[in-house]
């Protein structure tokens, strides 16, 4: 445990040094239901982006944004349900509610940053939260990954309701997950890792008709 931040929060890192053996949330599926390649005619492919830093970010608008231009050089999403990238695309921060923010970094960066965000908030109201070990990223791409989308989610995914740098929080089967449209032809799912091995084995089943692949 750390206090370095100030007196008031103690910080964890769940990355330390010590020779921990980790696997994906989705490695128990993969030796469950197998993981076919992607072929010529696959029309989704789907991608896990595990060990990814997610940290929650819940305050006012004004504030956090100053410290995440600050820190990260990246500012909060201007309207509701907006998602935006920084330069490099491996950084995204996602408006969930009218006070909170999703911020995915790559993994290993997410305890540094933590500390740098309290610092440079200082004594605003605001909390900070690392849910990474709680969630997986499923990257989808394909022809057909918004018609695979329409018959999984409740939201309508038809690509011209939901443009690139849209994500809302929706239904998918039975449970809910966040759906993120990151690029033209990318979409994100983002859910919770116990219900990683559902919405896959859902995918796969959903996405037979797809030739559905998994690159690994």
């Amino acid at each position: 445990m750390s206090n370095t931040v100030d007196d008031k929060v103690k910080t964890f890192d769940t990355r330390t040094e010590a020779k921990v053996p980790v696997e994906s949330p989705l490695a128990y599926s993969y030796r469950r239901s197998g993981a076919p390649a992607p072929g010529k005619d696959s029309g989704v492919t789907v991608r896990e982006r595990p060990f990814l830093g997610h940290l929650v970010l819940r305050g006012g608008a004004i504030v956090l944004d100053e410290a995440l231009r600050e820190v990260l050089d990246i500012s909060l999403p201007g309207e509701p349900q907006a998602l935006v990238f920084d330069a490099s695309g491996e950084r995204s921060v996602q408006w969930i509610s009218p006070d909170e923010w999703l911020l995915i970094v790559p993994g290993g960066e997410e305890f540094e940053l933590e500390n740098r965000l309290r610092e440079a908030l200082g004594d605003a109201h605001f909390a900070i939260s690392n849910i990474g070990g709680g969630q997986t990223l499923l990257e989808l791409e394909g022809d057909a990954v918004s018609e695979l989308l329409m018959k999984s989610v409740i939201y309508d995914a038809d690509p011209n309701h939901f443009p690139v740098g849209k994500g809302v929080t929706t239904i998918f089967a039975k449970t809910s997950v966040i759906l993120r449209r990151s690029s033209e032809t990318r979409w994100e799912l983002v859910v919770r890792r116990s219900f990683a091995d559902y919405i896959y084995r859902w995918l796969l089943d959903a996405g037979e008709e797809y030739a559905i692949g998994v690159v690994r």
